[in-house]
């Protein structure tokens, strides 16, 4: 479920001017919302709410298929997000350890996310692109698949701990199902899985496996596509419709809104920043 007053971000966005205005003001020290919202407006859409901009080429019967506003951050909670998201003296972003068990892992207190996907897929490109406002944060990205092979902690000062998973699949590590099983299993502060599917190729066997992992142990976990400058807009709604289908169909604890994102055009990436600082307790 959505947090209390995420519900009209969209709109109250391109219809009051006067709260770009204060957004811009009050996020000084971010290196990329202030020029965001001088972006115009059907641009802007795009970057921040890329779900509604493929509704667009939907035909009015189709777009109740999609679940296209159960979170729907105002402004404010965007500009609340991403000072979350922005390293400063009294916010630091850093990253912790490493783990491949975990008995390892970091006895860290505060609520925690994690990503998971297949090999490939861009989830340490999509971490470094949610650490963008903490430029000094060192998130390794291959274009290699497989490059991580063990589980990397980060923490958001104060606030949470960004876990980047190994990737499973082509040249996964021998271990992976049994380090990421337990994890997923036995860490209790956990508070939310994000499982990255790539839009260009859809749903793979080896996503039904974590899904299906995230459904046994009954996980609230979230669909985030990736990749989506790597789609046609036809590729991309054909996609979109397929999946949104299969995740109201075939599963339960799957927060049933899809978030499309891009860590080249950084398309959704605002949004992204806000239900992370959302389900960890940082927009209360």
């Amino acid at each position: 479920m959505a947090a209390p007053g995420l519900r009209l971000g969209a709109e109250r966005l391109f219809a009051v001017p006067a709260v770009l205005e204060l957004l811009s003001r009050s996020n000084s020290t971010s290196q990329a919302f202030p020029e965001v919202l001088r972006l115009p407006k059907q641009q802007l859409r795009k970057l921040l709410y890329p779900l509604q901009e493929v509704e667009r080429f939907l035909a009015p019967d189709r777009r109740q298929d999609l679940h296209l506003r159960i979170f729907d951050p105002s402004p404010e909670d965007i500009a609340r997000a991403d000072n979350v998201f922005t390293a400063t003296e009294g916010n630091r972003i850093d990253y912790v350890s490493s783990a491949v068990r975990i008995d390892h892992a970091p006895d860290l207190p505060r609520p925690e996310v994690c990503f998971i996907g297949r090999s490939n897929v861009g989830k340490s490109s999509l971490i470094k692109a949610l650490f963008s406002l903490a430029p000094e944060v060192e998130v390794r990205v291959s274009k290699k698949p497989g490059h991580t092979k063990k589980m990397n902690f980060f923490k958001v000062g104060k606030h949470f701990t960004v876990v980047d998973m190994p990737g499973y699949g082509y040249r996964a590590p021998e271990d992976f199902v049994d380090m990421v099983e337990t994890y997923l299993k036995e860490r209790r502060n956990l508070k939310r899985t994000f499982l990255l599917v790539d839009s260009v190729v859809g749903i793979q066997k080896t996503d039904n496996i974590a899904i299906e992992m995230c459904e046994e142990f009954a996980l609230p976990y979230v669909i985030v596509l990736t990749k989506i400058d790597k789609s046609s807009k036809g590729h991309l709604l054909k996609q979109v419709l397929q999946i949104q289908k299969f995740v109201n169909t075939k599963t339960q604890g799957c927060f049933p809104q899809l978030f499309p994102v891009s860590s080249v055009t950084f398309s959704g990436i605002h949004l992204l920043r806000s239900f992370i600082a959302s389900v960890t307790g940082n927009l209360d």
